[in-house]
């Protein structure tokens, strides 16, 4: 008799949590990623007021990803991961993403 496989990372954290708040947990880990990055290149000190914008490009960057995952029909597991990603990226590195697929389109 199979026993059936036990869940992910990301199932656990939907059914602890929710859906909105594991999304949202994925978008603070990816802009997280980003600070560390700029912390360990020098560029930001590891606590600013400058923190504080890191907030709302969160919540910006989980919406956006959300509304593409639900566009391009993702499963839990990979709408979490395109957050995060994009979360890393941020604006600018979301739109220089589409730029280069666009030019590359023509």
């Amino acid at each position: 008799m199979d026993t059936p496989p036990e869940p992910g990372l990301i199932e656990a954290m939907n059914k602890l949590f929710g859906g909105a708040a594991t999304t949202l947990l994925a978008a603070f880990s990816g802009r997280l990623m980003y600070h560390a990055g700029e912390v360990r290149a020098k560029r930001r000190p590891i606590w600013s007021r400058d923190l504080a914008w890191e907030l709302p490009t969160c919540i910006g960057m989980a919406m956006v990803g959300d509304g593409l995952a639900d566009y391009l029909a993702l499963t839990d597991t990979q709408s979490v991961a395109l957050v995060a990603v994009l979360s890393y990226l941020g604006p600018r590195g979301a739109g220089a993403v589409l730029e280069r697929w666009a030019d590359r389109r023509r």
